[in-house]
């Protein structure tokens, strides 16, 4: 089988090193920043799209002086602030011992997933990372795993992705493929659920079942 993760908020809890950066970058720019519960929700989307809800999408000049600070904050301290979720590394290790196929499919950049896997401690597990370029203001994961299609060649029976919030599971339906939804990320069940999930988990410990 194939398995598609996700890496913010179903591989690692980023949400100290989203909203730090989020916060660094709305004052860089001299922008009001808004409360936690209003941040959480930028964890997911591309950056581009959520300063746009911020600081006015017709305003590119703001939109990409706050995409550049956040950048220099990530790599310079932002990259390493998150923590792996409890009993993923288990369940990755016993998927890749039982012979499956594992990529990782997000809408963190390219330059910023490249920089966080090698340090996880599967990373070497994945075979491929999709990701979208710095330029871009869109990453669209339903492109991102018809991609991933392609370059593995499995049944579409024989692939899930597996996400923490709807775009995830909009993906995985627009590709149909089966959409894993997990409890532990930023979504919530409503949300993975309305999306089209094939199934929602609790626990790590349960995709090494899916297979």
């Amino acid at each position: 089988m194939l398995f598609l993760f996700d890496l913010d908020g179903t591989l690692i809890d980023s949400e100290i090193g989203i909203l730090s950066g989020v916060r660094h970058s709305l004052a860089h720019v001299g922008a009001d920043i808004p409360d936690d519960t209003i941040l959480r929700g930028w964890i997911g989307p591309p950056l581009r799209v959520s300063f746009g809800e911020v600081l006015g999408h017709d305003r590119h000049d703001l939109i990409e002086a706050a995409v550049t600070a956040y950048g220099e904050r990530f790599r310079d301290v932002g990259w390493s602030e998150h923590t792996v979720y409890e009993g993923i590394p288990e369940a990755i290790a016993a998927l890749e011992a039982a012979g499956h196929h594992l990529a990782i499919v997000t809408s963190k950049i390219r330059l910023h997933a490249e920089r966080i896997i090698p340090h996880l401690p599967f990373g070497a597990a994945f075979h491929r990372v999709y990701a979208p370029g710095p330029e871009t203001a869109h990453s669209e994961k339903a492109e991102m795993i018809a991609a991933a299609l392609a370059d593995f060649g499995h049944p579409k029976e024989d692939v899930v992705m597996i996400g923490d919030r709807r775009f995830d599971i909009e993906g995985a339906v627009a590709n149909d493929v089966r959409g894993v939804g997990v409890l532990w990320g930023f979504g919530d069940r409503e949300e993975l659920e309305r999306a089209g999930a094939w199934k929602t988990v609790d626990t790590p410990r349960e995709l090494v079942g899916l297979a």
